[in-house]
């Protein structure tokens, strides 16, 4: 195959998980994010780098948040929301940071292929991504010419992008407005 013939695939391939997210699920995601005084992102692996994003997209939006785990990281409360990337639902340390939140009241959000996760059972929102995954329930089911996660760990960070664009409308923000609280320190 080519370059293009590859590219063209793997768009194909996002659209599809993409666009099995209904717009009933994303707002939800967004009225959550959006009602919380602090949110809390956390994931493992390369889910941790697609959730370090968003937490730096909410804070160019002004908003307080958080990657658990970071030294500089405050405690979680009531007021606050855990978003989780997962693709298994079902990591360890995700899961502890879940039981947490829940002890606390804090709210709960999850990205994940496995709706019937452990974490899913604690969470208040979950977004599913159609994506086939070696930790996958679904393995099998869906393919991906993408290796291993690949392909949930790209949906995952384009639905936390178009979450963002959901928030930037709804608050009246463009990307001017946000470059403000750019980092003026690289």
């Amino acid at each position: 195959m080519t370059y293009e013939n590859y590219a063209e695939t793997v768009l194909d391939e996002l659209g599809h998980t993409l666009l099995s997210v209904s717009d009933e699920t994303a707002s939800d995601f967004v009225n959550l994010i959006d009602g919380a005084k602090e949110i809390f992102c956390a994931g493992a692996g390369r889910s941790g780098f697609q959730i370090r994003g968003f937490a730096m997209r909410l804070m160019h939006m002004g908003r307080q948040s958080y990657v658990v785990g970071e030294t500089c990281t405050p405690n979680i409360t009531s007021d606050g929301v855990l978003v989780i990337c997962s693709g298994s639902g079902s990591t360890k340390s995700l899961v502890n940071h879940a039981q947490k939140a829940r002890e606390v009241g804090a709210r709960i959000a999850l990205i994940t292929i496995n709706p019937e996760s452990p974490i899913a059972e604690m969470a208040d929102v979950v977004v599913e991504i159609s994506a086939p995954s070696p930790k996958s329930a679904k393995e099998g089911q869906i393919r991906s010419i993408q290796p291993m996660g690949s392909l949930f760990e790209q949906s995952e960070g384009l639905f936390l992008d178009c979450a963002i664009m959901m928030l930037m409308e709804k608050h009246h923000m463009d990307s001017d407005t946000m470059f403000g609280r750019h980092a003026n320190m690289e």
